[in-house]
């Protein structure tokens, strides 16, 4: 209290000073109508801007908020697209659940091994989340890997760049499909191996997921041939697949369960026992 009182004391002509201003404008802005409406404007011009500049960090610290929000709408948007079969349905007594093979959950990556080759990522989705092993991954930009193993929370990755991964994959325009590995060299590239010389392929075609695939749904994008080689061994092609996606920057995924995949494979299995 004695500080205020001796700063009061020390100060006492500049706040007599400022007091004596505020109290003249105020009467200035008062009684002439042109100071007034000129006062108005300039508050409304600073609280404009301060408004504006709150505003800009309000919408800057909820991006993340955003983000989140955007690939909750992007994962139903994508279950909608994978499970889109025709424009129009054939039958009226149809229902859309007949035409529902796949669930498509949202998800985000919390860590990216990518420099060795038994590359993998872990998710922050697991049992929890209903995501099991063998689900697909994928982002916006095309196929990531598939699921490996999980926990309560958690999920790991077999990554496209892992060695021991193995995707059926096909050539967009032939629909001639082969094995989608990686050979543990370069980030950027992966391989399509057994693909018959009747193919018709050439650089820069797009390599997408085939039907053959129990995990993915058809025609999801993996990348674009770079280089074509012939092994001498089995007169196949070996195709050099340039990937879409940058292994090494990845955020939000998309992971895919085929709700029909035991199906299939059951019967699968039935056919081969016999």
């Amino acid at each position: 209290m004695q500080q205020i009182i001796n700063f009061i004391f020390k100060n006492s002509y500049r706040l007599l000073f400022l007091l004596l201003l505020g109290i003249s404008l105020t009467l200035t802005i008062k009684s002439h109508s042109y100071h007034r409406s000129e006062y108005i404007n300039t508050a409304n011009s600073v609280s404009g801007a301060v408004y504006q500049k709150i505003d800009n960090a309000n919408e800057y610290l909820s991006l993340r908020e955003k983000n989140l929000r955007l690939a909750e709408e992007n994962a139903l948007l994508k279950e909608i697209l994978f499970n889109k079969k025709d424009t129009t349905l054939p039958n009226k007594n149809l229902h859309i659940e007949q035409f529902l093979d796949f669930n498509v959950r949202m998800s985000k990556v919390v860590k990216n091994v990518f420099n060795t080759r038994e590359n993998y990522l872990t998710l922050n989705s697991g049992s929890l989340d209903s995501i099991k092993t063998d689900m697909g991954v994928v982002n916006e930009k095309g196929v990531i890997g598939i699921i490996e193993k999980t926990s309560k929370n958690y999920s790991t990755v077999l990554s496209v760049l892992n060695t021991k991964s193995r995707i059926n994959a096909k050539i967009k325009n032939s629909n001639h499909f082969g094995s989608l590995i990686w050979d543990g060299k370069n980030v950027g590239y992966v391989q399509l191996i057994d693909v018959p010389r009747l193919a018709s392929l050439k650089k820069g075609d797009s390599i997408v997921t085939g039907a053959e695939s129990e995990i993915f749904p058809e025609n999801i994008p993996i990348g674009k041939i770079d280089k074509v080689f012939i092994d001498t061994k089995t007169n196949y092609y070996t195709i050099n697949v340039r990937l879409f996606n940058d292994m090494t920057s990845l955020g939000y995924v998309y992971i895919i369960e085929n709700k029909k995949k035991k199906e299939k494979l059951n019967l699968e299995q039935e056919t081969i026992k016999k």
